[in-house]
């Protein structure tokens, strides 16, 4: 079952759609209650995703056990506001006001919380993450590693220079003032990596032209650095950005569910070695 919901933060809306599990663990004790998993979208992106990649994987989650929530950005797909006029730190806090609202739902498990960022999302669920330590498992796919060159390079430099000579500039019918990009040269998600502790899973395309897939590689060079919180890396071979080809799109999802599957396995294990 899932259902539309609005997710207020400060005086802003963010339309969210949730996803209910759609089997019972089964389980006796705090397994019994369900993890959670959060959808971070990219870019001027959307809950729904590129060919609808997102509602796919909640859909795919639930099924699994999961309740997943997937979001709009102020300013993105459904939300209220200006998507321009916000900023990488005003990003993280949305993040956050949607975990306070899917850590508010009955039977879910505080100890078993995940984001799941693409591209820009994934920078943005890193920092959430290093952030909150309500976080304990993060999926980054096709992050971005440099926020501000990363991004300057998709809208072109000429949009840039505009919102810094105007105030503002358009790009694909979005206005991105200065403050957005301010907030993105002050991001540096491959810093603040080694700050969080717990589990990643990180996944990357091949023929990726928008994100390098060399990030896939540094990203867990810096998490085997950590002293806790295993790295995991999945190349997927002609994967693109989106992950557009069926065969890639099959094998992204395939290997978030296992690998978000053996760590409540870990966890059933665990519980089951406390009783």
């Amino acid at each position: 079952m899932e259902r539309q919901i609005i997710i207020r933060h400060d005086q802003q809306e963010l339309t969210a759609s949730i996803h209910y599990p759609s089997r019972d663990e089964g389980q006796e004790g705090r397994c019994s209650r369900v993890p959670l998993a959060v959808i971070c979208h990219g870019f001027v992106g959307s809950r729904i995703g590129v060919d609808r990649l997102f509602v796919k994987t909640a859909r795919e989650l639930a099924e699994d056990g999961y309740m997943v929530i997937r979001f709009d950005y102020i300013g993105c797909g459904e939300s209220t506001g200006s998507y321009g006029a916000e900023g990488l730190n005003s990003m993280i806090a949305q993040t956050r006001s949607v975990l306070d609202y899917g850590l508010g739902c009955p039977d879910v498990d505080h100890a078993r919380v995940t984001l799941i960022g693409h591209s820009l999302g994934g920078a943005v669920a890193l920092q959430t993450a290093v952030r909150d330590r309500r976080v304990k498992n993060l999926v980054l796919w096709s992050a971005v590693g440099y926020p501000f060159n990363d991004i300057v390079k998709i809208t072109g430099r000429d949009v840039y220079d505009r919102s810094v000579q105007s105030g503002s500039a358009d790009y694909l019918g979005y206005d991105f003032t200065p403050a957005f990009f301010e907030s993105l040269a002050a991001g540096q998600p491959f810093q603040e990596a080694i700050k969080f502790g717990g589990d990643v899973l990180v996944i990357h395309g091949t023929s990726d032209e928008i994100i390098p897939v060399d990030y896939a590689f540094l990203y867990q060079k810096v998490f085997w650095m950590r002293a806790e919180g295993r790295c995991d890396k999945e190349i997927i071979f002609q994967g693109d950005h989106t992950y557009s080809a069926g065969p890639q799109r099959a094998q992204l999802l395939q290997r978030t569910r296992e690998w978000l599957n053996g760590l409540e396995t870990v966890q059933r294990d665990w519980q089951h070695w406390m009783i």
